[in-house]
């Protein structure tokens, strides 16, 4: 039973996943603090709100921070971003390289000479005008 969940545990998806996780949190780490010091900041700086975070309206008495929200939409896009151009484009392009072209298939039909319908490689005469094919 230990045998088998070693083998689980060492099988390549396993350890794929657990390293994707661990890289995906340090890149999280990264692309929040790209956002909270550089990016919101310039759009504060943009729109004349001092505190992005503070960012917020009140309607009949009940306040909505939209700040946070605001945030998490930039720092979304920042990462979707970074993922596609830095991790799907280059895998995408890497693979369309690395791909190998596949053999053209060998044809199943002929053209006859008589009419110029396509008929079977193995048909000894035309099945549209009957004329014999050699």
């Amino acid at each position: 039973m230990l045998k088998d969940f070693q083998r689980f545990l060492f099988r390549g998806n396993v350890l794929d996943l657990a390293v994707a996780v661990v890289i995906g949190t340090a890149f999280n780490a990264v692309v929040s603090a790209l956002v909270k010091d550089l990016l919101t900041p310039l759009i504060s700086a943009i729109i004349g709100t001092p505190h992005f975070a503070n960012l917020g309206f009140t309607v009949r008495h009940a306040h909505f921070p939209v700040g946070d929200f605001l945030n998490a939409v930039v720092s979304f896009l920042v990462v979707s971003a970074a993922v596609f151009y830095l991790v799907v484009t280059p895998v995408n392009l890497l693979t369309h390289r690395l791909a190998k072209p596949q053999p053209a298939s060998a044809p199943t039909t002929k053209e006859c000479l008589q009419c110029c319908s396509q008929i079977p490689l193995k048909a000894k005469r035309c099945m549209y005008c009957t004329s014999p094919q050699t």
